[in-house]
């Protein structure tokens, strides 16, 4: 189901369209969210006041709410923004940053998944088994190693719950709409060391999203083109020296910026998980 022309399709119209994309996201992530969109070749906005995020939102081709540093305040302007956004049309990415560790994190996503419509839900998989009511063990904000199939069966009963596509993010990242399911086995361990990284992800999503019209392949996509820049990242510094983390933050931007269709066609590594239970590993 996974088709390196297509992702490089729309990987060539984020960068001719230079997508807005509406980030209302966490204070610690700011700076890398927008630089991260940038070198993709999007448009990053951060409005986050709520006298103007619904407005902003309507605006925009794709909207982001990441829960990292959540208030009242940024709350109300996430309720906004995506009603607002399901008026005019436009996809909503949800990122629900450490759901479960607090009532009142569970208690904003519950407001937010009942205020309006997400194309996608992208989250680790503690955080999204935290969303079903199966909470696995959860660290901060990072999601401990489960097994796939486990990630898996989370995964797509959250799909089925929610009506929507969910991307649950761990040692193997899985997207499924509740039919459909893709494994995706791209990146790199040292992406989990640098702050932000998840939460770019979730941005790279929304800015698939709005430049494509099936919010499934757009998941699928930007979690290849996400995996396959870290892995890049790794590489260009392997050939300098030891690889530090700081260093490596700069250098998945970069590969983010020089990333092509032949890089993906030639690193993706994606299969149905279906597949896996061919080969012995189990399903769900």
């Amino acid at each position: 189901m996974f088709d390196a022309s297509r992702a490089g399709a729309a990987l060539r119209a984020i960068r001719e369209r230079r997508p807005l994309i509406h980030a209302i996201t966490n204070t610690v992530v700011q700076n890398f969210t927008a630089n991260g969109l940038l070198a993709l070749g999007a448009s990053p906005v951060m409005a986050d006041a709520p006298e103007e995020a619904g407005e902003v939102a309507g605006k925009a081709d794709a909207l982001l709410i990441n829960l990292g540093t959540l208030s009242d305040r940024t709350l109300r302007a996430m309720e906004a923004a995506l009603r607002a956004a399901n008026a005019a049309g436009v996809p909503a990415v949800l990122d629900p940053v450490g759901v479960g560790a607090t009532a009142f994190r569970t208690e904003a996503v519950e407001r937010l998944l009942s205020a309006g419509r997400f194309a996608v839900i992208r989250g680790n998989v503690a955080e999204v088994a935290n969303l079903i009511g199966r909470p696995l063990p959860i660290k901060g904000v990072d999601a401990e190693a489960v097994p796939t199939e486990v990630a898996v069966a989370v995964a797509r009963a959250a799909a089925e719950r929610f009506g929507t596509v969910v991307a649950a993010t761990g040692p193997e990242d899985v997207v499924t709409d509740g039919r459909r399911t893709l494994i995706v086995a791209n990146g790199d361990p040292l992406m989990a060391r640098v702050t932000g990284s998840g939460c770019l992800l979730g941005a790279i999503v929304a800015a698939f999203a709005a430049v494509e019209q099936e919010a499934f392949r757009a998941a699928a996509d930007a979690l290849v083109a996400f995996g396959v820049a870290g892995e890049i990242a790794r590489e260009r510094l392997a050939a300098l020296g030891p690889v530090r983390s700081g260093r490596y933050g700069i250098a998945l931007l970069d590969a983010l910026d020089g990333l092509d269709e032949g890089a993906l066609a030639a690193r993706a590594r994606v299969r149905e998980a279906e597949e896996m239970a061919a080969e012995g590993g189990g399903s769900a």
